[in-house]
């Protein structure tokens, strides 16, 4: 059993350090925040709404079918719903209807409301898609930071491994009376400074490590981390078209002109539906009706003491004889109410037409809104009008700065073979006697800052690609890095 327990303790130890090791990559980071990131949460939400209006717009369509009943006491001088006679009494009296609506017309109000349904759900996905783009730019952009600055830690570290063999060679040689004391001092400057970039360095890692993990909504800081190889330039023939056929590209799309373009086209359904109350509105009804009542009724019936009465209606002309009429003597009798279903059966009843509402005048309020609307669609034609003007200089300004981060990568990369010449070269001369430590120490910082530049323009010239592959059409899912 205590072999068992061992082993199971093992095992759940090594999970754990599995766990604690794993290294995000950068589309496991972008899926990542996509699916937790609170603005786009929002942007889903915005998405659900616009479904919520659209079924709304649908409701329009179809009957309304409505209910109500009623039970009500009476006390005093009341009518009797059964004769009809002001009385003093208590009663209950109860009522049921079931009432049912269309709209014939309303000036086309519901097929208008249905299409502004139907585009402000295009418009809230495309505002889903465009935050999606962003979102994944920040991460891209957030990660790359990390490379940079971890690719700058490498650096900085393998080259003070370097300095600690030049401080254990200096040493020996001084020690000999080969070197004076003042190039190990030199050589042991330059270790201190290196150490205290590297700490420097540690530290903007692990800050950047942080804004990437609090952009992910990840609070396990001190495990987070990700994986820092791999990571090359590629390009999907981005570079090679020109500014014109992005920007077209651009304006194909982007999100940015898509929800400027239904934002014009809702406005122009704003102004239909307002024009609307301009119309008369027919509606059309049903109603079913019945009532019951806890009152006692009267009822006609023969009286059985004097059940027929004769009586004189008239005369014959010329003889002057009187003319009888027999007849059935009825009385009232007060009869109790009848049952309460039955009530329901014999009291209904049904009405049914059509309601027309002619607008006449209502205080200028259907003119206001009218112009409220037409201010409205112009504004969001200027702002169509502005967000394609701001599209194109967005993708041209994107265009420039890819192409200029091209030449500064290369540029650096020729900075960085010339600079590791160089540092060769002075090395193997300090290795002979033939430079001082100082020569050959501003020789190596040369170096280190060729390589820290390299792995700037490197990695800013990736991102900027992968911007400029985006405003082109590329979905932020399937940017390759």
């Amino acid at each position: 059993m205590k072999k068992i327990g061992l082993i199971a303790l093992i095992f759940c130890f090594s999970i754990g350090i599995q766990a604690q090791t794993k290294k995000w990559t950068l589309k496991e980071c972008v899926e990542h925040a996509l699916e937790n990131n609170i603005s786009v949460k929002q942007s889903e939400l915005d998405v659900e709404l616009t479904e919520i209006a659209k079924s709304e717009a649908l409701g329009n369509f179809l009957p309304s079918l409505n209910g109500s009943a009623s039970n009500t006491w009476n006390t005093g001088l009341t009518q009797n719903i059964v004769t009809g006679i002001l009385e003093n009494q208590t009663s209950r009296n109860s009522s049921y209807s079931v009432t049912a609506g269309v709209t014939v017309f309303q000036g086309m109000r519901n097929i208008r409301t249905m299409q502004r349904a139907k585009l402000s759900q295009l418009s809230a996905e495309y505002g889903l898609s465009k935050m999606k783009d962003d979102i994944s730019l920040f991460v891209a952009n957030a990660y790359l930071q990390v490379l940079t600055n971890k690719a700058n830690l490498e650096v900085i570290k393998s080259q003070n491994v370097v300095t600690q063999e030049q401080i254990q060679r200096t040493n020996d040689l001084v020690e000999a009376g080969v070197l004076p004391r003042g190039d190990l001092l030199e050589i042991q400057a330059t270790d201190a400074t290196e150490k205290q970039n590297i700490a420097v360095n540690e530290n903007l890692v692990q800050i950047s490590l942080i804004s990437l993990a609090q952009l992910l909504l990840i609070k396990d800081y001190e495990n987070f981390d990700i994986e820092d190889e791999g990571y090359d330039i590629i390009d999907e023939g981005i570079s090679a078209k020109s500014i014109s056929e992005i920007i077209e590209s651009a304006k194909e799309n982007r999100s940015e002109v898509k929800i400027a373009e239904k934002n014009v086209e809702l406005a122009e359904k704003d102004l239909q539906i307002a024009r609307s109350f301009y119309y008369p509105t027919l509606n059309a009804f049903f109603n079913y009706n019945t009532r019951e009542s806890d009152a006692n009724r009267f009822a006609q019936i023969i009286d059985p003491d004097n059940p027929t009465i004769t009586q004189e209606i008239g005369f014959v002309q010329g003889t002057g004889e009187t003319v009888l009429n027999t007849s059935p003597n009825f009385t009232l009798q007060e009869l109790n109410p009848l049952p309460f279903e039955e009530q329901l059966y014999l009291n209904d009843g049904i009405s049914y037409g059509f309601q027309l509402n002619v607008p006449i005048f209502n205080g200028f309020a259907t003119r206001n809104s009218v112009k409220r609307s037409k201010v409205n669609l112009k504004r969001q034609e200027f702002f169509l009008e502005q967000a394609e003007l701001d599209l194109e200089s967005t993708v041209y300004q994107a265009y420039v700065d890819a192409k200029g981060a091209l030449k500064s990568f290369e540029a650096a990369q020729v900075a960085l073979e010339s600079q590791e010449l160089a540092y060769q070269y002075a090395k193997d001369r300090y290795d002979v006697g033939l430079t001082n430590a100082f020569d050959f120490s501003q020789s190596k910082l040369r170096y280190d800052n060729a390589n820290i530049e390299a792995n700037r323009a490197k990695y800013d010239y990736i991102f900027k690609l992968k911007v400029l592959e985006l405003y082109f059409g590329i979905p932020a899912t399937d940017l390759k890095f």
